[in-house]
């Protein structure tokens, strides 16, 4: 896994798929904050809802969030790993295949776009998924890049 820089400057204007009817993505509200960061932890893992535990702690919070039938299906974040790094992000696997992913996706890299930023870094991506929903430019020797030296956690 390498990391990935995209335009920010140069998003596509509309997703490949629309989102069920059903589904809403919204960036999260603060009293939301414990729910998502748990819900992350125990659908993903706990590296994942320490960096979502950070992007809740700046104004306006940098994390999105899926909601279907009132539960969280899936979330987005940036710069939890540090400034100008979209990510971590998932799908809740029975979710998946439905556009959820490249709404998360498009409506949290526009954020960052709002919020001033030009360029944003994909960590540790699977390349795979974003060359398919995005123009991206694979960084030569970042792997692990901004990782490097992480402490084991145990998940679960």
């Amino acid at each position: 896994m390498t990391d990935l820089l995209v335009r920010l400057y140069d998003l596509p204007e509309t997703v490949s798929r629309p989102l069920p009817a059903d589904v809403t993505v919204r960036r999260a509200f603060a009293p939301e904050r414990s729910a998502v960061i748990a819900w992350v932890g125990e659908t993903f893992q706990a590296r994942w809802s320490s960096e979502c535990a950070i992007a809740f702690s700046g104004h306006p919070i940098a994390t999105f969030i899926a909601i279907r039938a009132g539960r969280l299906v899936g979330f987005a974040s940036h710069d939890g790993i540090a400034k100008g790094f979209f990510g971590p992000t998932g799908v809740a696997e029975a979710e998946r295949r439905q556009g959820i992913g490249e709404a998360l996706l498009m409506t949290t890299l526009r954020g960052m776009r709002e919020a001033g930023y030009a360029y944003a870094i994909i960590g540790w991506a699977n390349v795979d998924f974003y060359k398919k929903h995005l123009d991206v430019i694979e960084i030569p020797n970042s792997e692990p890049g901004a990782y490097r030296g992480l402490l084991p956690v145990k998940d679960g």
